[in-house]
């Protein structure tokens, strides 16, 4: 029996502008890229909530994407600059809890350039087959929860 390909979940979260638009562009013109990528769509890069992308990786997320408008683009002025700081500091975050870097991706696209939608997808997609599935530390179960459980 042939063994089973590791095949990633990917939590997508797309500016509603530019990289959601450019995703819709995708489909529309009939270019298809991996499967693995589960979109969300924001307003803004810059709305992202940090607790947002630990939550991905904690419901089992083995990589997320963040798209949003080239910098100068952006329809709330700053939103772009906000989504880099964030990224930058969540990359310092998941470091210390032993994330690599290559799971957590910030781009730039357009709302014209569904090619790159696809491209980054399919990037991301092999770069974390090749990485592996996560493999995140769970902390051990108290007894209420225990019980909790054990009640349903």
């Amino acid at each position: 029996m042939p063994e089973a390909r590791f095949e990633p979940k990917i939590v997508a979260f797309f500016c509603t502008w530019c990289t959601y638009t450019a995703a819709d562009l995708t489909g529309i013109s009939r270019l298809t890229y991996a499967p693995n990528v589960r979109t969300i769509r924001l307003m803004c890069s810059g709305r992202l909530d940090p607790q947002f992308v630990l939550e991905a990786f904690h419901r089992g997320a083995d990589g997320v994407l963040v798209g949003g408008c080239h910098p100068g683009d952006c329809h709330y002025q700053e939103g772009n600059y906000k989504a880099a700081r964030r990224i930058e500091l969540l990359h310092a975050v998941l470091r210390e809890m032993g994330i690599e870097d290559e799971r957590l991706r910030l781009e730039w696209i357009s709302a014209s350039e569904g090619d790159k939608v696809q491209r980054v997808c399919n990037e991301m997609t092999e770069q974390l087959r090749r990485l592996g599935p996560l493999q995140l530390a769970r902390p051990a179960r108290s007894r209420v929860q225990v019980a909790a459980a054990e009640a349903k």
